[in-house]
């Protein structure tokens, strides 16, 4: 019997979830399987409506070797794990006469852990919480999401935080949760044999698919010991988002509270030298911090390089001695002993990695209002090491909306560690890039707007101008806006200023609601906005005539004083390159492209996406950023845009006026009828 073929298996695919075929999704299909079969890596960019979820999955499932997919949202873990794979599990089945398992693997603090549940946290003096069960009020809020977490224990069959509906605080979850230091592991705990994460991890040995987050595939990558199954073949879906997954994961981070800490856990399980020697020095590192100003520190100052080494130092003598436990009232001494262990480990880490001090690593101080100072540490760049852990032994596939920037692959190719697309060497990884386009009609269906008339936007100034041009946007949308903006301060200061000036137009703020409730009630009302931040520029997904305009409020570069941006940026001028090209713009065109794709989601989309921000239009970098975003129509001319607001505003109207008259002729249809069944059964009687 002949093996089928690819396009039969993805017509198969396509036909059992209930979609169509797209020419761009056979591209990808095929591009992905000669990948995998030669043993080589693609980018590829697949636009929104393409399928790519398919375009990757049935290339694979068809090569019959293990895939680890990594994805960076949770909503399209679950439509792969809930919707996509069994579908096409099912469908390929009589084809490929097998039939491929699959699993979901997250790092061990996204499980339930049955030790700490039952046994309780090892209690922190100073935060008796515990038994947190009978020490936390039933009426409060902790009380309740703790009590909530036991009753859920019981039902559930993976532990996956995830699947707790509704969820809880991570103050309730830290609860009954450990880290991957804090496990006692399988072997030693009395629980282990039930252990959620263990059977995760077990599931994940015996599937043909694993599909996991970037942070585990970084964690995988860096830390050296494997968390992830052996596999021959790598997709990683939402690929624009992997940089700053790697570069989160890479950062090391010290606070006087977390120093604190390990202080406290690790007091009675050494000798009390070893556990003066880390109380001076965490008192040293707290005073140190209280005067600590934001910003990068390109040398580190002596006064804080003393204070490091004194932790460090401490922190291992205190690992060397954590043995025979000092208080013999100490309940549950593995687990105390592990938790202490974690603690003075990861501060250990981090300032043993300060202090020996890289040329690679940025070191930088943060203070934020609630939370005070913090030394944070991250790597200059991740390239290095994607090169050379991500790229080695397995076939790499790179699938986004958004990867092709500024006409090419090789900006985001750089920040992977690929050489430019083509170039061939020793230890060079081959690569190709591929562009499957959209099914969306993106000249017909958007206007891309830049208002060239107003004043070029500094950092902080007041934008009168902008907030000016915004309210008479949205007035012509009537309502439908997604607002877009580089700060929470500027979509604080536009939701306020314009629910003042158009109240009839209801502004939600991120910040205000969650943000999958914001997300429903946009949806619901077509006259309400939408202003927000960072995840609004990726996260949105509104098909239809409540998302008709997104406003950007300037291009968003990343601030100057952001340390790790900021010395990215030096580093690449350092070598002789366009730092600001290959750093802040590169930054600016991803989001922008992220932004822009918020508008057509279906093929009956129609909108504007209007950039509040003049060097769009007038700067040299400008023709590369537009360049990074869909072939919309292109106008600088206000009243153009007003006009085209006007229309598609008035039709959608329009069709919401005719979908309610057949609402309630639907009504009345079925009123008459169960008024005709009511007579018939009158006469009958």
């Amino acid at each position: 019997m002949t093996e089928p073929s690819l396009p039969e298996l993805l017509h198969a695919a396509v036909t059992a979830v209930g979609g169509t075929e797209r020419p761009g999704q056979v591209t990808m299909a095929e591009s992905v399987a000669q990948a995998i079969d030669d043993g080589s890596h693609l980018l590829v960019q697949a636009g929104t409506g393409t399928g790519k979820s398919l375009g990757y999955l049935v290339p694979a499932l068809a090569h019959g070797e293990r895939v680890v997919v990594a994805t960076a949202t949770l909503a399209l873990q679950r439509q792969l794990v809930e919707r996509d794979l069994p579908r096409t599990v099912d469908a390929l089945h009589p084809l490929l006469r097998r039939r491929p398992e699959f699993a979901m693997l997250k790092g061990r603090s996204n499980y339930l852990c049955l030790h700490r549940l039952h046994e309780g946290a090892p209690q922190d003096e100073e935060e008796g919480l515990f038994d947190q069960f009978e020490a936390a009020a039933p009426t409060s809020k902790l009380g309740q999401d703790l009590l909530r977490l036991r009753e859920w224990s019981d039902e559930t069959e993976t532990g996956d935080r995830d699947n707790l509906t509704p969820g809880v605080s991570d103050r309730a979850w830290s609860q009954i949760s450990v880290s991957s230091r804090e496990c006692l592991g399988a072997s030693k705990c009395a629980y282990g044999a039930e252990c959620f994460a263990e059977a995760a991890r077990e599931r994940a040995k015996l599937a043909d698919v694993v599909v996991t987050n970037h942070a585990l595939l970084a964690i995988d990558a860096i830390e050296g010991a494997p968390v992830l199954p052996q596999h021959e073949v790598l997709i990683v879906d939402e690929a624009h988002e992997l940089i700053s997954r790697v570069t989160g994961v890479a950062t090391g981070e010290l606070t006087p509270g977390q120093v604190n800490r390990a202080v406290r856990r690790a007091a009675k399980l050494v000798n009390e030298k070893a556990a003066d020697q880390l109380q001076t020095a965490a008192e040293g590192f707290e005073r140190l911090m209280e005067l600590a100003l934001p910003g990068r520190l390109e040398e580190v100052p002596e006064d804080l390089g003393y204070a490091l080494m004194a932790l460090r130092d401490a922190a291992r003598t205190v690992i060397s001695g954590i043995g025979a436990t000092r208080d013999k009232s100490v309940t549950d001494e593995d687990a105390v002993r592990k938790q202490a262990l974690a603690s003075v480990e990861s501060v250990h880490d981090v300032a043993e990695r300060i202090t020996n001090g890289s040329e690679w690593d940025v070191v930088w101080y943060e203070r934020h209002d609630r939370f005070g100072a913090s030394l944070r540490v991250a790597p200059m760049s991740v390239a290095g090491l994607l090169r050379e852990k991500l790229f080695t032994d397995r076939s790499v596939v790179l699938a986004s909306a958004t990867l092709k920037l500024g006409g090419d692959f090789n900006g985001v190719g750089a920040s992977l560690g690929l050489s430019p697309e083509g170039v061939q060497g020793e230890d060079i990884p081959l690569w190709k890039g591929l562009d499957v386009g959209s099914p969306f009609d993106y000249g017909k269906q958007g206007i891309l707007y830049v208002a060239k008339h107003l004043a070029r936007p500094a950092r902080d100034s007041d934008r009168g101008d902008m907030l000016d041009e915004l309210t008479e946007l949205i007035q012509a949308a009537g309502g439908r806006t997604l607002g877009l903006f580089s700060s929470m301060r500027a979509a604080q200061l536009a939701a306020e200023e314009l629910r003042s000036r158009i109240p009839e137009f209801p502004i939600l703020l991120q910040g205000e609601e969650t943000l999958g409730e914001l997300i429903k009630n946009f949806a619901a009302d077509p006259k309400t906005c939408l202003f927000g931040t960072l995840s609004l520029w990726q996260g949105v997904d509104v098909p239809g005539a409540s998302c008709q305009l997104v406003v950007m409020d300037k291009i968003p570069f990343p601030r100057p004083d952001d340390p790790l941006m900021s010395a990215r940026q030096k580093a690449v001028e350092d070598a002789g390159g366009n730092g600001f090209m290959a750093v802040a713009a590169t930054h600016a065109a991803l989001l922008m492209a992220q932004g822009a794709g918020r508008l057509v989601r279906a093929t009956e989309d129609r909108g504007v996406v209007a950039v509040l921000d003049q060097r769009l239009a007038t700067a040299r970098y400008g023709n590369y950023l537009k360049a990074s975003l869909p072939d919309f129509w292109y106008t600088t001319d206000r009243n153009q845009a007003r006009r085209s607001l006007a229309a598609i505003d008035e039709k959608a109207r329009k069709a919401e006026a005719a979908r309610e008259i057949e609402a309630v002729r639907e009504i009345e249809t079925v009123r008459e009828a169960e008024t005709a069944q009511e007579a018939v059964a009158a006469e009958e009687a």
